[in-house]
């Protein structure tokens, strides 16, 4: 019975995550367009003539779709075990996505955050984590410790899927009519979209989670 649950929950997360990643895909659509007032960019007048962020920006919501899907294959077990070359493949695909594309774009993004100092210090620390971890994940794969390089992609994950919970924290404050500011509220997000994922994580490490997907 815990292992039908356990599969149940697997497969109902997955399905999320697809979910949510076929919505960030839309949402990433209008700004095919490149005018500079779309959507968030409206808010972006101040810093859309710098190359280099305007570039970070478009780098970086282009490939995010790329990172969110190669990286939830990597915690498909039959992949693992019956189909190594994909998973290496579609690992690598996700490192150097992370290591080269999005993850500098996410960085210089952060520098140039809406809301205040600590916004941006939340946004700072998220990428150059997501940097940091991805690379020690690589490392461990490289010397086949396989648990702890596993244990290094639940955290990586958790990082990725800020994108996500960020825009899923921001629609219950809309919808709850949280009383604050645009700014402060923003900052909460900034936190809150990435501190309770790498909480989890680390709590589904504690569990084993990763022994028990590579046994």
């Amino acid at each position: 019975m815990a292992s039908v649950a356990g599969k149940i929950l697997s497969w109902s997360t997955a399905a999320a995550i697809l979910y949510a990643s076929w919505l960030l895909i839309l949402l990433t659509l209008p700004y095919l367009t490149f005018e500079r007032t779309t959507d968030f960019l409206a808010s972006k007048q101040l810093v859309y003539h710098l190359d280099w962020w305007r570039l970070s920006f478009y780098v970086h919501i282009f490939s995010s779709p790329v990172v969110i899907l190669s990286g939830l294959i990597q915690f498909n077990r039959k992949l693992i075990k019956f189909y190594p070359r994909i998973h290496r493949t579609t690992g690598k695909i996700y490192v150097a996505t992370v290591l080269f594309i999005s993850g500098p774009a996410a960085l210089v993004m952060a520098f140039y955050a809406n809301g205040n100092d600590l916004t941006k210090t939340s946004f700072v620390i998220l990428s150059c984590l997501w940097l940091l971890f991805t690379w020690q994940g690589y490392r461990l794969a490289r010397q086949r410790d396989f648990v702890r390089h596993g244990n290094f992609l639940l955290r990586i994950y958790a990082l990725t899927l800020s994108a996500v919970t960020l825009r899923f924290y921001a629609y219950t404050m809309d919808i709850t009519g949280v009383d604050l500011s645009p700014k402060d509220a923003y900052m909460i997000l900034s936190w809150i979209s990435w501190i309770p994922n790498l909480l989890l994580a680390e709590a589904m490490i504690r569990y084993g989670y990763v022994r028990r997907l590579l046994s």
